[in-house]
């Protein structure tokens, strides 16, 4: 007497191997795809050598003319433009986001969008002023992160008024930072 020898169980479904007819069908079909492929090449080139492009037929497809705010939207997305895009808009809208004071006397000067700093730099024109601001950055931060997308600034770095360089005369004391103590 002969024991039969079972089959090992085996995870996950067993898919059985194509042949005869199936395998042939197999072949067919990668074989059409191929030439299909090859095909498409082929009109292409001779397209080009017309000196015709490529050409847009009946039905829609990527080539057909779009609008502009569309093909605008459609870059932005497809180079990973998002964040500064809408930081730009932000700094567009700064009197709507800030109020009319406030965007009289501090204006937004850039954004620094690595992922680890995202720090939005604003310069004020007197020393009053980038107090007040740094006093409402935290409630600023969160209005921007509102419109902007949660994350989007992380900081607010506020400069004061630019004061000219004082050069080092007779009259200086050594180690002094001057007029300068009173500006930012």
């Amino acid at each position: 007497m002969s024991e039969e020898k079972l089959p090992q169980a085996v995870d996950g479904p067993v898919v059985p191997e194509p042949s005869g007819v199936d395998l042939a069908r197999v072949a067919l079909r990668a074989a059409k795809e191929q030439a299909k492929a090859r095909g498409a090449a082929v009109a292409q080139k001779k397209q080009a050598r017309r000196g015709g492009g490529l050409r847009s037929g009946a039905r829609a497809d990527g080539r057909d003319p779009m609008a502009l705010g569309a093909a605008i939207n459609r870059l932005i997305t497809e180079r990973g433009w998002e964040t500064p895009a809408a930081v730009g808009g932000v700094m567009g809208r700064w009197p709507q986001i800030v109020g009319e004071d406030l965007a009289k006397h501090c204006v937004p000067l850039k954004f620094d969008d690595d992922p680890d700093a995202r720090v939005l730099t604003v310069q004020c024109d007197s020393t009053a002023w980038a107090t007040q601001l740094r006093l409402l950055a935290p409630r600023l931060v969160a209005r921007l992160n509102e419109d902007l997308g949660h994350g989007t600034v992380r900081v607010i770095k506020v400069l004061g008024p630019g004061a000219p360089r004082r050069g080092y005369g007779p009259l200086r004391a050594p180690g002094s930072v001057g007029p300068g103590d009173t500006y930012g």
